[in-house]
């Protein structure tokens, strides 16, 4: 429905159709329409049952107002108008249940605003004027041809690296400092923090397009993302851990041919049994950025993940992102020692500061955002202008080495390699003299 991050043409439709279920609703409504100009000759009776069925033969208007009152089931009911509502519209939806869940749901399915009957008429006055101000917003940020779509990948190399927080704090960077127009789509289908991270509700869009991969499209995309802002949206997922997704990956592909269409840039948050599960994912992606931390066990699935990407995703331009680096020396590994293990630089090294995580989560904001100018987001900033950077200049990825790209020791065996990680670990007699 309404979808900011991309506007539809809506010049040749009526400005404004409502369709209400009792004539005290029309009644309330009639001097309002005609105070913002529109006809009130387009309040119709019918409600939602009626809206779908006009609506499915006929153009959408810039401005729906439909009425809940007779529905036995809201939110499929919005998703039914959803099918047959062309992207731009925007829905303002009326009904009779006060219930701060029902609400939450019915504006993550892309509602604009959810009034409880009786209407008020100052509240009326105050929906219709946001809903005009969101059609008349500046449109500065419309997908370009001529600017190449930024797709990133991002893939924790273990668990607990801050993968999650890295994807989310781009995303975000892209959107509010650089400008762009940006997906972020969270792949761990049942313990997704993509929309946690940003204080919403995930919906049931990923999980849709998962159960019915054929009904995705640019529609779909509009109905299913959750907004974050005007220029954020994700799609995340906290599916019923008794209920296990079964997919090909054939709709996360769909679902970023999509997002290419509609968005400036996309954010993927890649939990790296999605990569084993599902390679083509990563075909199509700009850049993939590795999180890891500097441990043993991380060192190892760090070469394990590059010296994959070499082989089947060779046009993909590989970042290694060190995170969660504890300050006064206190590591595992050394920076250098870790360099040495898998023959490569480390990109970025993000700090540590636990006082910023807790603070970022107890105000449901991206790590980004809530830290503005600290020494942990420092280097996140750099990452995301890299980003954009690899996206502006649209240069082949595959042909970074050294610093960018998987480096001298992408051909050499793994063998070799954790051979030398080996050496990184205490001898047992080291450890009893200490």
């Amino acid at each position: 429905m309404n979808a900011p991050w991309k506007p539809a043409g809506v010049a040749h439709r009526e400005p404004f159709v409502a369709y209400v279920c009792d004539e005290t609703t029309a009644e309330a409504l009639r001097p309002i329409v005609s105070e913002m100009g529109w006809s009130a000759e387009k309040v119709n009776k019918g409600g939602l049952r009626n809206a779908v069925q006009s609506l499915s033969v006929s153009a959408s208007p810039q401005v729906l107002f439909v009425d809940l009152s007779e529905s036995g089931d809201p939110l499929n009911d919005i998703n039914a108008l959803a099918e047959v509502c062309e992207p731009g519209t925007v829905v303002i939806a009326a009904g009779q249940v006060n219930d701060v869940r029902l609400y939450r749901d019915l504006t993550a399915s892309g509602i604009q605003d959810y009034l409880l009957k009786p209407l008020n008429p100052d509240l009326l006055r105050e929906a219709f004027g946001s809903a005009q101000a969101v059609l008349n917003a500046p449109r500065l940020n419309e997908v370009s041809p001529d600017r190449p779509h930024s797709a990133t990948a991002v893939i924790g190399t273990r668990g607990g690296t801050g993968a999650s927080t890295i994807a989310t704090s781009v995303a975000w960077l892209m959107s509010e400092k650089g400008g762009r127009t940006t997906a972020l789509l969270d792949l761990d289908v049942h313990f997704g923090t993509g929309a946690l991270a940003l204080d919403l509700e995930p919906g049931r869009g990923l999980t849709d397009a998962i159960e019915n991969p054929s009904r995705i499209d640019g529609l779909f995309i509009e109905r299913a993302m959750v907004k974050a802002s005007e220029r954020l949206a994700v799609l995340s997922a906290e599916a019923p851990i008794n209920s296990p997704m079964m997919t090909d990956g054939s709709a996360f592909y769909q679902l970023q041919e999509e997002m290419r269409a509609a968005f400036e840039c996309t954010v993927v948050d890649l939990p790296r049994a999605q990569l084993i599960a599902h390679p083509h994912l990563i075909s199509d992606i700009q850049t993939t950025v590795v999180v890891t931390e500097l441990t043993l066990a991380a060192a190892r699935d760090t070469i394990r993940i590059l010296s994959w990407l070499k082989s089947n995703a060779p046009g993909t331009q590989v970042l290694v992102v060190a995170n969660r680096v504890p300050a006064g020396g206190q590591l595992e590994i050394s920076r250098k020692d870790f360099e040495g293990s898998i023959e490569r630089r480390i990109d970025f090294v993000v700090p540590y500061d636990q006082k910023l995580a807790a603070q970022a989560a107890k105000l449901g904001k991206p790590l980004a955002e809530a830290g503005k100018g600290s020494k942990t987001v420092a280097p996140i900033a750099e990452l995301a202008n890299r980003l954009l950077a690899v996206s502006d200049s649209a240069e082949p990825a595959g042909k970074a080495t050294g610093k960018n790209g998987a480096g001298k020791s992408a051909g050499q065996s793994l063998i070799g390699k954790f051979a030398d990680l080996k050496s990184l670990m205490p001898s047992k007699k080291a450890a009893k003299s200490s």
